[in-house]
């Protein structure tokens, strides 16, 4: 919901081509949006770690919390709300909609996470339906949750966001052919 608007709005508004002029390339324009809409969703993750404080003041003996658990969800959820913000800013690039946008976000968004587990369920691809649930944005959110900050996982969400951000690229350029 946070990037239904960032290239949707400026389409349907008639300013994208004043946008495209400026002296900034389209790399520079969408990690300006991406960088915006990053912000606000860590803005909005902040207030968590008070509630991870008071649990952890609370404790029976005092700091008897999953400190390891806490910190790698909370690390899993910012590079997670970068895939789905690289996911919002593609979706916004393709439609001059906000709702449109909106709608497509969350289905792309909804497909990569639970898409590739239900996929893995079916009986025709046999012995590797486990490489079919490790394509998904699941398992490997999952894996950060428990504490354990993987370089796979890592790799695979700075992958993920990067591949939403040059096909939001590639949206761009097209508008020049």
């Amino acid at each position: 919901a946070v990037t239904m608007r960032f290239f949707a709005e400026e389409k349907r508004s008639g300013t994208i081509e004043l946008l495209l002029t400026k002296p900034l390339s389209e790399m520079q324009l969408i990690l300006a949006k991406f960088m915006a809409g990053q912000f606000l969703v860590l803005l909005a993750l902040v207030p968590t770690i008070i509630y991870y404080l008071a649990v952890y003041q609370l404790g029976s003996p005092v700091g008897n919390i999953d400190s390891g658990g806490f910190w790698g969800s909370f690390i899993g959820l910012i590079f997670l709300s970068s895939g789905f913000t690289a996911i919002g800013l593609f979706a916004s690039s393709i439609s001059d909609n906000q709702i449109v946008s909106f709608i497509v976000a969350v289905f792309f968004s909804f497909l990569l996470y639970t898409g590739f587990d239900a996929l893995s369920t079916l009986k025709i691809f046999g012995g590797i339906d486990s490489f079919i649930i490790a394509l998904g944005i699941n398992s490997h959110y999952v894996s950060l949750s428990r504490g354990v900050i993987d370089s796979r996982d890592v790799v695979y969400f700075i992958s993920f966001t990067f591949f939403f951000m040059m096909l939001t690229r590639l949206v761009l350029e097209s508008r020049k052919w």
